[in-house]
């Protein structure tokens, strides 16, 4: 009869010190209960902005004679519900084209990142002629046209009995650099042995650490 009764005196002091003990330290104060700072940051959508800032570049003056330096645009769009490879194949396709030329193909083209393309290009001809004295905006070919990998957003797909599964929805950007003046004559196609010299060349010029 005792243990229990010793027991249960036991228990019942040891409820009340933990209850005091929350008390003085004001742990069951509804005043002091306050939300943790927990923010969640993707790394995707910290964008630097290095594509866009190349329009700033100030280069040095230039010598009485020297041929003028032709303008550069740079212009992109970012976080385009696209994918990137869908994206890249109509970026390589308008690469070394005039800017009409260029329109043109994306305007006659039935995929959906033609479409987007356009307006690209047709918001970097105006920024050419407003904002880099371009006189005129037919004279510009596409120097640089790609793509990148943007935000990918991670949701549950429902599956029956209980089942489920990740479905992903992807970004894309797409970079574009005009440049002023006529597109450069196409390049002829290299050759094996053409690589092949290159790739001696590149064996070449290695330097060898820590020797004479």
């Amino acid at each position: 009869m005792a243990a229990p009764v010793l027991r249960g005196l036991g228990s019942a002091w040891l409820r009340s010190l933990r209850s005091q003990g929350a008390c003085d330290l004001g742990l069951l104060s509804s005043n002091n209960v306050l939300p943790l700072p927990y923010i969640h940051t993707s790394a995707s959508l910290d964008i630097s902005r290095k594509w866009e800032k190349k329009n700033k570049i100030v280069y040095p003056p230039q010598l009485p004679g020297e041929p003028r330096r032709p303008a550069e645009i740079y212009h992109c769009r970012r976080q385009i519900k696209y994918s990137k490879d869908k994206m890249w194949y109509l970026a390589k396709l308008i690469r070394g084209m005039s800017i009409d030329q260029a329109v043109a193909q994306m305007e006659f083209s039935d995929k959906k990142g033609a479409k987007i393309i356009k307006e690209v290009l047709l918001e970097a001809q105006d920024m050419a002629v407003r904002d880099h004295n371009v006189e005129f905006r037919s004279n510009l070919y596409i120097a640089e046209s790609t793509s990148g990998r943007g935000q990918c957003l991670k949701r549950i797909r429902y599956h029956g009995r209980g089942f489920h599964g990740i479905m992903e929805k992807v970004y894309c950007h797409y970079f574009v650099k005009l440049v002023e003046g006529p597109p450069p004559p196409p390049q002829q196609p290299k050759t094996s042995f053409s690589h092949a010299k290159e790739y001696v060349q590149e064996l070449r010029n290695r330097t060898i650490i820590n020797s004479l």
